[in-house]
């Protein structure tokens, strides 16, 4: 198994207002873009050419992510004609890319901890058509769930009212070339998309060989803001930190605990404590603040006299925000300042679409 899909268009509609402005694989986890994860996944687990799919007329993601070079992988891009039509019609689109040979799917916005080295490996030795990974979820009705009885894999409902187990299918498939047979005849569901549970049930309905694992490790959809945090956080629980201070300028009043890895050009300065996990990127400037776990700060970011934790914040933000600011995601050259600070006191906002504030 040598290639693989990646799925990165649609509009990512519950991440507004993040998503007007970039596409949402391309959102920081842990200071680097999404979809860098899951080609690193892939490249890791053998992959040497991917095939991306993107929107029509979208040229950002080649422009960021380019060939591939970085990661000594093959990358390629395919638009998806006709729009956002269905996570099965991704496949359906990209089938003269692939001759007839295996290949993994990968819905850009999961994130997977874990190797997919073993379920390359059972699919090869099992002569599998098709092998899913299945996950314990809180909130199965939001997903593909699988319904098995004595072991065996029924089929699998797409966003059940009434779920038959609490697993969800998650965003990696392993697929022979036997599932473009399967999506042939395969119809628009009733929000007109080609759903890719009706594609597997359809595989397993036809007799194809179709095995699944339960994840070993941990996996997260990062369809809204609060599953980003939650992926940033687990993705900074697991990091390797190396060369973790980088020649940073850190000043003598400045505490620095646990797992925390600054960029090169970055000061800390003037009564400042970092509590790990975090990473801070390049060329920062933090004084008289506190940075608490489970914190990524991009490249070019300053933060005077602020209490920071849990929070993802983008390149070029500018925070002076006097306050504690928890749970948060804060964009690109993004400027918090306190309400005292200008005339007449108070809040000033100007908030655009699906703008969540507390105040």
């Amino acid at each position: 198994m040598k290639r693989a899909l990646i799925a990165a268009g649609g509009r990512g509609t519950r991440l507004r207002p993040i998503t007007h402005t970039i596409n949402k694989h391309l959102i920081p986890l842990a200071n680097k873009p999404m979809i860098f994860h899951a080609i690193e996944k892939l490249a890791d687990a053998g992959i040497d050419e991917i095939i991306i799919n993107t929107n029509p007329g979208d040229t950002e993601l080649s422009k960021f992510v380019g060939d591939g070079s970085r990661w000594k992988v093959k990358i390629k891009y395919v638009e998806q004609q006709g729009g956002a039509l269905g996570v099965a019609h991704v496949v359906k689109n990209a089938e003269s890319y692939f001759h007839g040979e295996p290949f993994i799917y990968f819905l850009g916005d999961n994130i997977v901890l874990g190797s997919l080295k073993p379920l390359v490996e059972k699919f090869r030795h099992e002569h599998l058509d098709a092998c899913f990974i299945f996950a314990k979820v809180r909130d199965p009705q939001r997903f593909g769930v699988p319904e098995i009885r004595d072991g065996k894999l029924i089929r699998i409902i797409e966003k059940p009212e009434n779920p038959p187990t609490d697993f969800a299918q998650t965003g990696v498939y392993l697929y022979s070339s036997k599932i473009f047979e399967a999506l042939k005849d395969l119809k628009p569901s009733a929000r007109g998309e080609l759903e890719i549970a009706d594609a597997n049930t359809a595989m397993i309905e036809k007799g194809f060989k179709v095995g699944w694992v339960e994840t070993e490790g941990w996996w997260k959809d990062t369809g809204k803001p609060e599953d980003l945090l939650e992926g940033n956080q687990f993705i900074l629980a697991n990091l390797r930190f190396e060369d973790n201070k980088n020649q940073a300028q850190i000043g003598n009043r400045v505490i620095v605990q646990g797992k925390i890895q600054i960029g090169k050009g970055t000061v800390l300065d003037e009564n400042v404590l970092v509590r790990g996990p975090v990473i801070i990127g390049e060329n920062c400037i933090i004084k008289n603040s506190y940075i608490g776990p489970y914190t990524a700060i991009g490249n070019d970011v300053e933060i005077y006299n602020t209490e920071i934790e849990n929070s993802i914040v983008f390149e070029a933000a500018d925070i002076n925000a006097s306050t504690r600011i928890v749970d948060s995601i804060i964009g690109y050259n993004a400027t918090i300042t306190p309400a005292h600070a200008t005339l007449p006191m108070g809040h000033k906002l100007i908030i655009g679409d699906h703008t969540v504030v507390e105040i």
